[in-house]
């Protein structure tokens, strides 16, 4: 080797060996600086020098040469790391959020509407689907005489075939809550209202409570409430969580259907999530909207529900009710929902008690394609009442 090139090499190795021991002596320096109580216990000198990420290392010849960290020894504030899922206390325990995978949640959904059943399936679809049936009418024009009109009709839907079955309930505002149950008193439907500020849900609490506490009292067997979308994806669950638990117990023994609006909540990860936020905080039946948006019940997002409901029993054996509602017009629809309902959750949830489906023009369509069925021809719509 040139004497030039040992020289330098000498030089080097010389100037390697000041560095590090400069470095091991401001380690030292520092170290002793901190206040004892403040220090890392079991740490020894050398090994306070080794702390040092490997990004402040100084790389080379054959190892990385150690720098001291100096943020290492002072106090630095941080914000806590926010736990994955839900941070309440759940009882029982749900299972986890996860993710939906959209495209394979569209296409089976999409699959099981292409089911085609057989005429006596199709009869006992149908009249399930009355059965189930939540007649609704939630207009700002709405008065106790026209809730009277609704209450006969869906005591006998059909009034020349007295075989056709009566509804589950009607669904009206709180104030015309009195109209309702003095007309279906004895008649074994129930008189459902929607409560807690809606469509919005943009109200203080305690006048939710207040207005629940009001139908309750007036007779209503059972509230739909809506979530505070807003608390909701802001991302503040536990508010909204709060809430369910509040207007649970403001309900007494009236069944609680938690209204989240789907169209507002963006992704079927939301839909999930709210679900799940929905049973945990005791709702008897999972909704999908208040009706009053144009993306509102869907196959897809209904599916979503449902596998979050399927979830939750095969977790807890808890079972849940669903109640999908908006859209949901044409007779065919109607037997596709039930469809997927009996594929997904099975027969155990093919009763009015688990299964709602909310709707405002969809019986006369059901009775029309009913009457089809029976006698083999077409009944115009002339024929029925209108809702």
């Amino acid at each position: 080797m040139p004497l030039q090139h040992r020289r330098v090499t000498a030089e080097l190795r010389q100037a390697r060996r000041e560095v590090v021991g400069d470095v091991q002596v401001a380690a030292e320096r520092e170290a002793r600086a901190v206040p004892t109580e403040l220090r890392v216990p079991r740490i020894r000198k050398q090994a306070l020098v080794q702390l040092t990420p490997a990004s402040m290392r100084t790389p080379s010849i054959g190892r990385d040469l150690p720098q001291m960290h100096r943020s290492y020894t002072h106090l630095m504030a941080q914000a806590p790391a926010l736990p994955r899922g839900f941070e309440l206390p759940l009882e029982p325990r749900l299972p986890r959020i996860g993710s939906v995978d959209a495209v394979a949640l569209e296409e089976r959904a999409a699959s099981l509407a292409k089911r085609s059943i057989k005429r006596e399936a199709k009869v006992f679809a149908l009249e399930l689907a009355i059965r189930m049936m939540d007649l609704t009418t939630l207009e700002g024009q709405d008065t106790p005489g026209k809730v009277a009109a609704l209450a006969s009709k869906a005591v006998r839907p059909d009034p020349s075939d007295p075989n056709v079955p009566s509804v589950a309930a009607v669904c009206v505002y709180p104030n015309l809550v009195p109209a309702a149950v003095s007309r279906l008193e004895g008649t074994g439907v129930k008189v459902a209202s929607v409560a807690t500020a809606f469509p919005s849900g943009q109200s203080p609490l305690e006048a939710k409570l207040k207005e629940v506490r009001w139908v309750v009292e007036h007779g209503a067997d059972e509230v739909d409430m809506v979530i505070d979308r807003g608390a909701f994806l802001s991302g503040r669950y536990a508010k909204v969580y709060d809430e369910i638990v509040r207007v649970k117990e403001a309900c007494g023994d009236a069944h609680l259907k938690v209204i989240l609006e789907v169209a507002e909540l963006g992704t079927y990860d939301n839909v999930r999530r709210a679900s799940l936020l929905a049973v945990a905080g005791g709702g008897d039946f999972i909704k999908t909207s208040t009706g009053k948006l144009p993306g509102a019940a869907t196959l897809p997002v209904t599916l979503c529900m449902l596998e979050a409901i399927r979830d939750v029993y095969e977790e807890t054996g808890r079972m849940v009710g669903m109640k999908p509602a908006g859209g949901i017009r044409q007779a065919k629809q109607a037997v596709q929902y039930l469809v997927q309902l009996h594929e997904t959750l099975g027969v155990d949830w093919l009763t009015p008690d688990l299964y709602r489906i909310g709707a405002s023009s969809l019986l006369n369509d059901v009775l029309m394609q009913l009457r089809k069925e029976r006698t083999g021809a077409y009944q115009s719509g002339d024929y029925f009442t209108l809702d």
